[in-house]
């Protein structure tokens, strides 16, 4: 009686190890390889974000006196939130889609049918595109605000339909809060302009309407030395950056001539300046005598006086002076 051979010994030459499973190795190690390469270059190009932001006003001590200074750097907030931001996004899809091919060529090397998974992935990008356009439209415009560091938080902008702080940042949405205390939420595809009032510097502009006889150039210094006087100010004159300015006559109406005056501000305090300056020049008016000219104004006079008399005194120094008007007295 012939006795079982034995079962055959399973092949364990080098032309198997060669084969398949050298191959899935190698697919594997370059799925690692090219996942660590990736996400190296993902850290330079967000290091580089971050450091192309704009210079900013920043606060400082000079000999233990807080003042506004302009700095090339970036808050380290800011610069950690639009880095972490950046670099987990790229990571994370690049690191999906690596992988994910890798997984379908070891697939492919063990010999199992991938054209039904080709065919679903397909289909369901069909889907995804036709049905998620606005979804991914948000994502990328996400992904792009906070890379060219069009808002953060804490900014002051204007979206156009929403404007207000700006209090979270995301890649699909952007939460606004306007000055009444509604929270808007902005989906960051729907942002076709961003309005930052808060990067970099900020300035108050100002329009003084004073009488049409007024002396111009008198009361031009008069209004830069008020002006000027702003900066010691103790609570706002740490804000201003910068020596004000006097542009000079911005209209000329029948009533009134404006002058513009303008003083240049850190972001977010140029409205706390322009009220105060709001405060100096109407002050320095009543001092002057001076009065801010209501338009389209008629007088009426009923004690026989001709329109051009005047019974009360002139400044003189700001007043200009009458030349020969019929009916001035002169």
């Amino acid at each position: 009686m012939l006795l079982p051979m034995s079962s055959p010994v399973p092949d364990l030459s080098w032309q198997f190890w060669l084969d398949k499973p050298l191959r899935i190795l190698i697919v594997l190690l370059g799925a690692t390889l090219l996942a660590a390469v990736a996400r190296l270059l993902i850290r330079r190009v967000s290091g580089g974000i971050a450091r192309g932001t704009r210079s900013r006003i920043v606060r400082r001590l000079d000999r233990g006196r807080p003042r506004w200074v302009e700095d090339a750097g970036l808050a380290g907030a800011r610069q950690s939130q639009r880095a972490t931001t950046i670099g987990s996004v790229l990571s994370s899809v690049g690191t999906v889609l690596i992988w994910a091919v890798a997984l379908l060529m070891v697939l492919s090397e063990l010999e199992y049918d991938i054209g039904p998974v080709l065919a679903s992935a397909g289909i369901a990008g069909v889907a995804l595109s036709f049905g998620a356009q606005s979804l991914v439209k948000d994502y990328l415009s996400g992904i792009f605000i906070v890379a060219e560091d069009q808002l953060g938080i804490g900014d002051v902008v204007d979206l156009g339909e929403a404007s207000g702080t700006v209090e979270s940042v995301g890649l699909r949405v952007t939460q606004v809060r306007d000055v009444n205390g509604t929270l808007w939420h902005v989906r960051n595809g729907e942002i076709l302009r961003v309005g930052n009032q808060s990067q970099g510097w900020a300035r108050c502009v100002l329009d003084l309407p004073v009488p049409y006889d007024t002396n111009i150039e008198l009361m031009t210094e008069l209004i830069l030395h008020e002006a000027t006087l702003l900066r010691d100010d103790p609570k706002v004159g740490e804000f201003i950056t910068e020596d004000p300015e006097v542009w000079g006559v911005e209209a000329v109406t029948g009533e009134s001539v404006t002058v513009r005056v303008a003083v240049r501000t850190v972001p977010l305090k140029q409205w706390d300046v322009a009220r105060a300056l709001r405060l100096r020049m109407k002050k320095m008016l009543d001092r002057e005598g001076l009065h801010v000219p209501l338009l389209n104004q008629t007088v009426i006079r009923q004690d026989g006086t001709e329109p051009g008399s005047s019974t009360t005194p002139e400044t003189g120094q700001v007043r200009a002076v009458r030349r020969g008007v019929p009916g001035s007295g002169a």
